[in-house]
C-alpha cells in the first residue's frame, strides 16, 4: 500500500458507533490502509449499541494504536496519511481539540492532522447545541477541521438505516477525495427531478 493511502479513523465514545465501523469497512474496500483510534469510552458505546466487541471492531483495522500510547506513529507529523476523520466525536472530544490541550493519542493524532494542515473531519454527534458547542465549532473550522455531522440524506431515498449511514459516511469520505460506491449521488443515482416545461 502507498504510505498516502492510509487514513487516521478515531471512534470516540458518542452515539454511533455504526459510523466508524462503516468508516473501517470503507477503507478496506477502497484499499485505504486505515489506523483505528478508539477511546475507552467507545467501548462503552459500542457494547450499547451493537452486539460487537472491542476486538471485533480492532479487527476491522489494518492497525490499531492504543488510546494512550502518545508515542505511536499517527502522533507524529512525520508518518503522511490523508487525513483523520472522527466519527463518532463527542463533544468532549471536539473541545479538547478546539483547546489544542490533548490527553490522548486520539486528540494528539487530530492535533497533529491540523498542524500539517491535512483535512480533519469531525462527525460530531449532539443535539441541540448550545452556545458553547457553536463556539467550540466555529474555532475548529477556524483552525481548518471539517464539521461533518452525519445528517440524513432523504433525497437519496434511504430504506434502511445501514443506508443512511453508508450515506453519511462515504459524503465524508468524499472530503478525503475518496468515492465509495455505497453513496447515491446526485444527478447520477437520483434527482434531479424534471420540471415541467
Amino acid at each position: 500500500m502507498s504510505s498516502s493511502a492510509r487514513l487516521v479513523v478515531g471512534v470516540s465514545g458518542a452515539s454511533g458507533a455504526a459510523y466508524g465501523l462503516r468508516v473501517l469497512d470503507a477503507c478496506r474496500e477502497l484499499g485505504v490502509e486505515s489506523h483505528l483510534i478508539f477511546s475507552r469510552a467507545a467501548a462503552l458505546t459500542l457494547a450499547q449499541e451493537t452486539t460487537l466487541t472491542v476486538a471485533d471492531v480492532q479487527a476491522r483495522a489494518d492497525v490499531v494504536h492504543k488510546v494512550g500510547d502518545v508515542g505511536a506513529s499517527v502522533a507524529s507529523g512525520s508518518f503522511p496519511t490523508l487525513g483523520m476523520i472522527i466519527a463518532p466525536c463527542s463533544v468532549r472530544t471536539m473541545s479538547e481539540i478546539a483547546t489544542g490541550v490533548t490527553s490522548s493519542l486520539l486528540t494528539r493524532a487530530a492535533d497533529v492532522t491540523l498542524k500539517e494542515r491535512r483535512p480533519l473531519v469531525l462527525m460530531v454527534r449532539e443535539t441541540p447545541l448550545h452556545l458553547g458547542h457553536l463556539r467550540t465549532m466555529v474555532r475548529l473550522a477556524e483552525m481548518g477541521a471539517i464539521i461533518a455531522p452525519p445528517m440524513p440524506a432523504f433525497y437519496a431515498k434511504p430504506t434502511s438505516l445501514e443506508e443512511m449511514v453508508d450515506q453519511s459516511v462515504g459524503r465524508a469520505l468524499d472530503l478525503f477525495g475518496l468515492s465509495w460506491k455505497p453513496v447515491k449521488r446526485w444527478g447520477q443515482d437520483v434527482g434531479p427531478l424534471q420540471g415541467e416545461g
